[in-house]
């Protein structure tokens, strides 16, 4: 099966390789397993571990060996290190950004990027977003929410732009325009954990 590049920077050779790159670079100060990665990036253990050695063997990414298993970690001591995680925040770094972000805000339940960024992520093509909009579902303070969004706004050197909705209003149908018309759309969900790693 031939893999297309992907429509958010058809630099990389595939999606998976962008959300590894963006995964392990945006978060240097962690070290992954295959299987994490694997689990993470939601991808076959085989897929990751291609990518991981091409990125290893181009030493973008390193490795360790602890007994058996391999430790991947981001190598930020190359030239290459900080334009390449310049590159990825404003292209694939709102998901992993923005899930660690959410992640840390209490009173959500689930959240998704929609619009133009979650188009471009699933693979329709067209210019790069000039922004992002997130949908929060649950209760998290609106002043906390604010907040978040400018921040998130400063890392990805674009505006977010973040929409809550209850729990209640997101499971029941609905004709209200707004959610019809991000239900009918691509979703791109955020990985979101409890400060304690759940």
């Amino acid at each position: 099966m031939k893999m297309s590049a992907p429509s958010l920077l058809p630099l990389f050779r595939s999606q998976l390789q962008g959300d590894l790159l963006a995964l392990v670079l945006l978060h240097p100060d962690r070290s992954w397993t295959l299987t994490s990665l694997a689990g993470e990036l939601g991808a076959s253990h085989t897929a990751v571990l291609r990518e991981t050695d091409r990125l290893v063997g181009a030493e973008i990414l390193s490795e360790e060996r602890v007994g058996r298993t391999r430790v991947i970690t981001a190598r930020t001591d190359t030239v290459l290190y900080r334009p390449l995680c310049d590159l990825l925040l404003v292209t694939y770094g709102p998901m992993p950004r923005l899930s660690a972000l959410l992640s840390g805000l209490d009173g959500i339940d689930e959240a998704y990027i929609y619009g133009s960024w979650a188009a471009r992520y699933s693979g329709v093509p067209g210019p790069i977003p000039a922004d992002v909009d997130v949908l929060v579902i649950g209760r998290p303070d609106p002043d906390e929410l604010f907040d978040l969004a400018d921040r998130a706004s400063r890392e990805l050197h674009r505006d977010v732009n973040v929409h809550r909705v209850t729990p209640e209003a997101w499971a029941s149908p609905s004709d209200e325009p707004f959610l019809t018309s991000v239900r009918e759309r691509p979703l791109a969900r955020l990985q979101l954990r409890k400060e304690n790693g759940e």
